[in-house]
């Protein structure tokens, strides 16, 4: 197992930069309009140590809560570093969320502050952020924060460089990460320095994490995955982090980063798959994939056209991943690794190794992870250096999270096998119950029917009904075209083999009645998914349990909402 050292700590990793490579590009932030800035090691610390100052002036004590409300862009890492230097502890929020959650965010953390940036509904959260609150601006922050706080460039003109190098001990508290509330209010999980030290080096060691190595930031850095990847993978091994401006420029983007190192969610890995068979239907890229010569041709191409030719270790998490997706990106000659994880244990639990016939696990348990399965209940508990300290506030959670020896709950179900890798087999409180007295998972199912290129997310619901059923969310795309009576008619044909031929897979109590396809969109304002577009089940039974009687009783197959 790894020992974490002093020089390991997130703020001796900058010092250590600022150091030995003070003119080497460490960020790459798109400014708009094609223009691009580069920032070098040396001048990353001198903006952080500037903007330290400020914010130590404030004259809070030490420990006070800083907040951060932004999309991923350079000052985002450089206010984190110097709210670590400045003593305090940051508090970062989705860039996606309601007023309601922001403000109840900035309350429950005491946050004194907060930085405001890069963000595409700034109207609809500024109600949340109080309107005492000091806050800063950064240079891409929306006209109306601009107008209303102080900018950075400003801040750090007017402050001189804070000297010295502040130590912040492994057992400090570093942050709180709010999750993203699939289950409720966002808890703030408690993380300290050592705990993120432990999560990089034992990462990093898996994946083989070098300084050579180029990453594109675009998934929240609020969520734990790109917070302990791409942020302290950046500060651990000095390599250089590029940023996404836009989903409008996501592959020009990708394509100026060339990542050697790349992840995304499910839902994004089935969004690429969608675009790519847009372009060259699924049928007659299989065909030219099996050709020898002409299918390593097609593979270049397509890898080429998804910013991803210079990929050596691509990985998904965050929610499952459809065990056909991964064979069909393995086909593509783009194996994506399957990490699992969560917040309270900085998403360092289990990892899928390259070359490995490990489809359909999340892999073994990393170095110095230990996991159990209880007999009980077939939970997944597990424990490691990274465990949290605690819920901040809330004792009485954290202690029901772990076990009376220590081990951390997960709530997910799961089995290990011969080999020592764990299959995760559904959530302990997903599973629901039947008219007929039968448990159904749904997890399992909802990797099949996410499969069909014009679904975009689906739920596997019905506790109490005869048998369950699926609702859908179409992609853009489809849900577009479904406006033709003609393409409509298809896309219910084309379900309804879908939904017969998984049906033929499962046990008889598992079949689902019929699909019901949403007619409105799950977004992150309507409050259906999370900022990780993980789907709340609580939400889509507020949204559609009255209805569940009717559509199973309707003898269709396939039910557009509202027909």
């Amino acid at each position: 197992m790894i020992s974490v050292t002093s020089d390991q700590l997130a703020l001796q990793r900058l010092y250590f930069w600022e150091k030995t490579a003070p003119d080497r590009i460490a960020l790459t932030q798109p400014m708009g309009g094609g223009v691009i800035q580069d920032l070098t090691w040396a001048q990353v610390g001198e903006q952080v140590r500037r903007m330290a100052t400020h914010l130590k002036a404030q004259g809070w004590e030490p420990g006070s809560k800083v907040a951060i409300l932004s999309k991923n862009c350079a000052w985002w890492l450089m206010s984190d570093l110097a709210i670590w230097m400045a003593g305090y502890v940051s508090v970062p929020l989705y860039p996606t969320l309601g007023h309601d959650t922001v403000r109840q965010i900035l309350n429950h953390s005491e946050a004194r502050a907060c930085f405001v940036g890069k963000l595409d509904d700034w109207e609809l959260m500024k109600p949340g952020v109080p309107a005492d609150m000091p806050c800063i601006s950064y240079p891409l922050s929306p006209p109306d924060a601009l107008q209303r706080f102080e900018g950075w460039d400003a801040v750090i003109a007017r402050n001189e460089p804070m000297q010295g190098e502040v130590v912040r001990a492994a057992d400090e508290l570093a942050t709180l990460i709010y999750t993203s509330g699939t289950t409720g209010k966002p808890k703030g999980v408690m993380h300290s320095f050592g705990n993120f030290a432990w999560a990089i080096a034992t990462g990093a060691a898996a994946v083989g994490m070098t300084q050579q190595d180029r990453m594109l930031s675009y998934l929240p850095l609020a969520h734990v995955v790109e917070r302990v990847l791409v942020e302290h993978g950046w500060l651990y091994t000095g390599m250089h982090v590029f940023f996404a401006e836009s989903l409008d420029t996501f592959t020009t983007d990708l394509q100026r980063a060339h990542p050697t190192i790349f992840f995304s969610v499910p839902r994004l890995w089935v969004k690429f798959q969608h675009g790519v068979h847009h372009k060259m239907p699924a049928a007659k890229l299989n065909r030219l994939l099996s050709i020898p010569i002409i299918g390593g041709l097609v593979r270049r191409k397509v890898q080429k056209a998804l910013g991803l030719d210079q990929c050596r270790f691509a990985a998904g998490g965050a929610a499952p991943m459809p065990v056909p997706l991964l064979a069909w990106y393995r086909k593509l000659g783009l194996p994506v690794n399957e990490g699992y994880g969560m917040t309270e244990n900085l998403a360092v639990s289990n990892l899928t190794l390259a070359g490995k016939n490990q489809e359909g696990t999340v892999g073994p348990a990393y170095a110095g992870v230990d996991i159990r399965i209880d007999a009980a209940t077939g939970e997944v508990q597990m424990r490691s250096p990274a465990l949290m300290q605690g819920y901040y506030k809330e004792p009485e959670l954290t202690r029901q999270t772990f076990t009376e020896d220590g081990w951390l709950r997960t709530g997910d179900k799961g089995q290990i096998d011969a080999q020592g890798c764990l299959r995760i087999t559904g959530r302990v409180k997903d599973l629901f119950k039947t008219s007929k007295g039968k448990y159904v998972a749904p997890a399992p199912i909802e990797d099949k029917l996410v499969m069909h290129d014009a679904v975009e997310a689906c739920v596997v619901t019905g506790a109490n009904l005869g048998q369950p059923l699926g609702i859908v969310m179409l992609n853009a795309e489809a849900l577009t075209s479904s406006a033709n009576p003609a393409s409509r008619s298809e896309l219910e044909k084309s379900l309804g083999q879908h939904l017969k031929t998984i049906n033929e897979t499962l046990d008889p109590h598992e079949q689902l009645k019929c699909l019901v396809i949403a007619s409105t969109a799950w977004t992150v304002e309507n409050d259906i998914v999370t900022p990780t577009f993980k789907v709340k089940r609580n939400r889509i039974e507020d949204a559609y349990s009255a209805n569940y009687e009717r559509w199973e009783s309707s003898g269709q197959m396939v039910i557009w909402q509202g027909s």
